[in-house]
């Protein structure tokens, strides 16, 4: 069974790839590593070919790793609210010191929804929340000790890569199932845990307690699955456009697995981040976009 993993590249919608590309190296230190408009072959392979010659930008932790955030031109609806959809509700940034952080981003175009604390279940992880340029949610968080449950990358630069990418849906039940049935990803246990900017954003007491599971991929990567409450809406996308905020999440994989449903034909591109390599594009069960990129020739 193919293996999942690493996390390869977290995709943003956005109208203005510019802004996002200005944000995020003036106040997190990402460099551009690749720019241009996009293929007709690239928007095949996402179903969605009127984003063909639509801008896009790459961007890398100082312009170091494999782990890449993508800006996407993108016309996104106005009824989206964070937190309040399905699908890819944040990417998570290890990051040297949260509070050091917090306080570079006070007067810059991230909105800071979550002050940095420490997380419900354990002490010795220290997180904040801050909504970027495109409403897309993004944890930097910071370990003061290595934990051996968890195999987490450690922060070579002041703000890192993305490790951990939070995920939503009808249940974790649903979600860790998928993952297993279909890369192997062992089935991760739930634990309830508060998450404040959810429940501020669902109108629930900010000490409500959620059901959340780490699912454990290669590569020091993870997807944390989060149980949303029944209002929750799902993720829409203007007609042939990208969805809202995190539109997309990459993964290595050994191989494209057979038993998927895929949005179009897989197929091989040359460009960043495949580099000659085939990838594919499903569904999953909170109704996420999953790029997948095999990691041979």
């Amino acid at each position: 069974m193919p293996r999942l993993g690493p996390i390869a590249c977290v995709t943003v919608a956005t109208p203005d790839v510019q802004r996002l590309v200005d944000a995020y190296n003036l106040h997190l230190g990402y460099q551009v590593v690749d720019h241009g408009r996009i293929s007709a072959a690239q928007a095949e392979l996402w179903a969605r070919p009127a984003l063909a010659g639509r801008r896009y930008a790459l961007m890398l932790p100082a312009g170091e790793g494999n782990t890449f955030f993508r800006f996407v031109e993108s016309r996104t609806p106005h009824d989206y609210v964070p937190f309040r959809h399905m699908g890819w509700n944040a990417a998570e940034l290890m990051v040297q010191d949260t509070d050091a952080i917090a306080a570079k981003l006070e007067h810059s175009p991230f909105r800071i929804i979550g002050p940095p604390a420490d997380l419900s279940f354990s002490d010795k992880i220290r997180a904040m929340q801050a909504l970027g340029p495109a409403e897309e949610s993004i944890y930097l968080t910071s370990f003061k000790e290595k934990l051996p449950e968890f195999d987490t990358p450690d922060a070579k630069h002041f703000v890192d890569r993305t490790f951990i990418v939070i995920l939503v849906g009808p249940s974790v039940a649903e979600i860790n199932a998928f993952y297993h049935r279909h890369f192997g990803v062992a089935i991760a246990p739930v634990i309830p845990a508060v998450i404040t900017v959810l429940s501020n954003a669902q109108g629930l007491p900010a000490d409500t307690p959620h059901d959340l599971a780490a699912l454990a991929l290669t590569g020091q990567s993870y997807i944390e699955a989060d149980t949303m409450p029944p209002a929750t809406l799902p993720r829409r996308a203007i007609e042939g456009e990208l969805p809202p905020a995190i539109a997309m999440v990459s993964f290595g994989v050994d191989s494209l697995p057979d038993t998927l449903d895929y949005i179009a034909a897989p197929r091989a591109l040359a460009s960043t981040p495949y580099h000659g390599r085939r990838a594919a594009v499903c569904v999953g069960p909170g109704g996420e976009l999953v790029e997948l990129i095999e990691r041979g020739g």
